[in-house]
C-alpha cells in the first residue's frame, strides 16, 4: 500500500480543505506525510517568503497528531516540483486540493493541478474545495468505483480492494449504460425505417451489466472484500460523468475511485475524459490510481 503522502500546499484555506483527509488517511494507513510548498518563479520568491513558507507548514504540521511530518519548500514550477517529487520513490499518494492560491492567481484543474493530473505516475486524490474548515475531521465510509467493462478501468480494482479492508470502506460498484435515444417521435419512424424497440435495448444492455457486475462482485468477495454492492445506471444527457458524479453525491463520506483508462471508440469512454470530467466537477473527493505494469 501507500509509504508516504505527498500534500501540495499554498498557504491558502482553500488547498487546505484536503488536509482533513491527509490527516485520517495518515492515520489510519500509519504512513508518513510530506508537506511542501512550491514558490513559482513567477513569485520571484524571496528569503521572507520562503521563512514565511516554513512556518505556516511547520504549523500546519502541528495538526497531525502521532503522524511523521516532513516538510519541505521548494523554487521553481508547481506542477513540476510536485510531480518530481512523487517521483522519487514508489507507493507514494500525492492529496491535493483542486482549487488554491499561489500568489495572485488561482490552482484552478486547467493548471497545477491538471498538469499534475495528467502527467503524475501516482496515484492521486483530489479534492475540490468546500468553504469547509480545514482542521474539520472527516472519515470515509465508502468507495464507488465506475467500470466501463473494460480491462484497463478495472485496474483500479487492486488498489480498491487494499483499500477497502485496511480502512473498513464500503464498495460500490458502477456501471452507466450507453445513453438510449428516445426521439424521434412515432411519426416519424417510417422515414428512419426500422428501429429496435428502445425499451429492450434498455433491458439488454442493462441485463449484460448486471451480470458483468456480479461478476467482479464475486471476485472481490474471494479476495476477502464482504460489504459489497453494485449498481446500474442509464447513461443521461450529460453523460456517464454526471451519472457518476451524482451518484456519489447521495452517498455520505464517500470517494469515488477511477483509472485515467477506459474503452475507446463510437459509444464507449474515452480514455481519461471520463475521470477528467469527474475530477473536474465532482464535489466528492475522487481517487485518480495509477495502473502498474
Amino acid at each position: 500500500m501507500y509509504k508516504r503522502i505527498v500534500v501540495p500546499l499554498d498557504g491558502s484555506n482553500l488547498s487546505a480543505e484536503v488536509l482533513p483527509y491527509v490527516r485520517w488517511l495518515a492515520r489510519s494507513l500509519n504512513v508518513p506525510v510530506e508537506l511542501m510548498q512550491v514558490n513559482g518563479r513567477a513569485l520571484l520568491a524571496t528569503h521572507s517568503a520562503t521563512i514565511q513558507s516554513a512556518e505556516y507548514l511547520k504549523k500546519t504540521a502541528e495538526s497531525f497528531s502521532g503522524t511523521s511530518v516532513h516538510c519541505s519548500v521548494e523554487e521553481g514550477n508547481p506542477a513540476e516540483r510536485i510531480i518530481h517529487a512523487a517521483s522519487a520513490e514508489p507507493g507514494c499518494l500525492v492529496a491535493m486540493a483542486t482549487h488554491g492560491y499561489s500568489g495572485t492567481v488561482r490552482w484552478l484543474l486547467g493548471s497545477v493541478a491538471e498538469k499534475v493530473l495528467r502527467a503524475l505516475t501516482s496515484d492521486l486524490l483530489l479534492v475540490r474545495p468546500q468553504g469547509a474548515n480545514g482542521n474539520s475531521p472527516v472519515e470515509l465510509k465508502s468507495v464507488l468505483v465506475p467500470l466501463d467493462r473494460s480491462q484497463p478501468a478495472e485496474m483500479v480494482l487492486p488498489t480498491v480492494s487494499a483499500l477497502a479492508q485496511l480502512l473498513d470502506l464500503e464498495v460500490l460498484l458502477v456501471h452507466v449504460t450507453k445513453r438510449i435515444y428516445t426521439a424521434p417521435p412515432d411519426a416519424f419512424l417510417p422515414v428512419f425505417g426500422a428501429i429496435p424497440n428502445l425499451k429492450q435495448l434498455w433491458e439488454q444492455d442493462k441485463a449484460v451489466a448486471n451480470k458483468y457486475l456480479t461478476e467482479k462482485v464475486d471476485q472481490l468477495r474471494a479476495r476477502g472484500l464482504t460489504n459489497l454492492s453494485f449498481k446500474v445506471i442509464e447513461g443521461g444527457i450529460d453523460g456517464a460523468a454526471a451519472e457518476i458524479i451524482d451518484a456519489a453525491q447521495k452517498i455520505s463520506g464517500s470517494v469515488i475511485a477511477m483509472t485515467r483508462h477506459g474503452q475507446t471508440g463510437i459509444g464507449r469512454w474515452l480514455i481519461g475524459s471520463i475521470t477528467d470530467r469527474v475530477a473536474c466537477h465532482s464535489s466528492t473527493p475522487i481517487l485518480v490510481v495509477r495502473p502498474q505494469e
